[in-house]
């Protein structure tokens, strides 16, 4: 096993090391190289409700205080005093960050499910928490009706030539017969099209670790498809990733290196007014 090569677990998340070196993966590439307009107008959405869900008809404001400083508590990044006084700038600096707490909650539940669709696949026996049980139970009827075997769960690949490293679900032959590179969603609204661009960076990467962290090359695959696993059912969909859609996804990495690099690569210091011409 290379210890220079693979993906590294945190209490937080997760990163990948590349020959000894920090390397992006493939979903923070995608973050931060495709524009999200949409998420302005979430931020927004999702703050405002948090606000008008927990002031009162006559303007009393002690249940939101209450809860952003329960919220406070919980941040790295806490400013509630420890006498449990009422701090202004807790306040506005917990509020800011209401929504990443939606977003983390989706995430959590994502994670949950892909957890326990692994487990499952690997003959182990799960018990849901409440809130679950329908994404389980529609996990289990994929899993039925399209019966996967030789089944790869949760690889790690990567690409060094391009310079990324990703975590992909699962690649496993479906009862059609064809080889599936598959990625599980969760979200409320149905897999987004950018899925496409995930799946052919982990479709074209130089290589896949094994479960003693060896590299091998990635194994080939006949189609991709993304499996939307919901409380009331599921539902599979094959997705173009192809050539060409890694290509885009190439152009999107140049754009997410280009957004994270530091102002000094590309703008110069103030200059210097020249003296005039004698």
């Amino acid at each position: 096993m290379s210890p220079t090569t693979g993906r590294i677990d945190t209490k937080t998340g997760h990163h990948y090391k590349l020959d000894g070196k920090k390397a992006p993966g493939v979903t923070t590439i995608l973050g931060d190289g495709i524009p999200k307009p949409a998420l302005v107008g979430w931020a927004a959405k999702t703050i405002a409700e948090y606000v008008g869900e927990r002031i009162t008809a006559n303007g009393d404001a002690s249940e939101l205080i209450d809860a952003l400083r329960d919220l406070g508590r919980d941040n790295r990044y806490n400013k509630w005093p420890d006498n449990g006084s009422f701090s202004r700038l807790a306040l506005i600096d917990t509020l800011k960050g209401v929504h990443w707490q939606d977003r983390d909650k989706a995430a959590n539940k994502g994670t949950a499910v892909h957890n326990m669709a692994e487990a499952l696949m690997n003959g182990d026996e799960v018990t849901p928490p409440d809130e679950l049980v329908g994404h389980v139970d529609s996990y289990i009827r994929f899993v039925n009706d399209w019966q996967p075997t030789d089944e790869i769960l949760e690889f790690v690949c990567g690409h060094r030539t391009h310079g990324y490293m990703g975590t992909g679900d699962i690649i496993c032959r479906l009862r059609d017969g064809r080889r599936w590179l598959l990625d599980y969603k969760t979200n409320r609204s149905g897999p987004f099209q950018e899925v496409a661009l995930q799946l052919a960076a982990y479709r074209y990467a130089e290589f896949i670790l094994d479960q003693d962290g060896n590299e091998q090359p990635m194994p080939e695959v006949d189609a991709c498809g993304v499996v939307w696993i919901r409380s009331d059912g599921y539902d599979l969909y094959e997705v173009k990733a192809d050539e060409s859609v890694y290509r885009t996804f190439r152009y999107v990495q140049q754009v997410a290196r280009f957004a994270k690099a530091d102002r000094v690569e590309f703008i110069s210091d103030a200059l210097t007014p020249l003296e005039n011409a004698a």
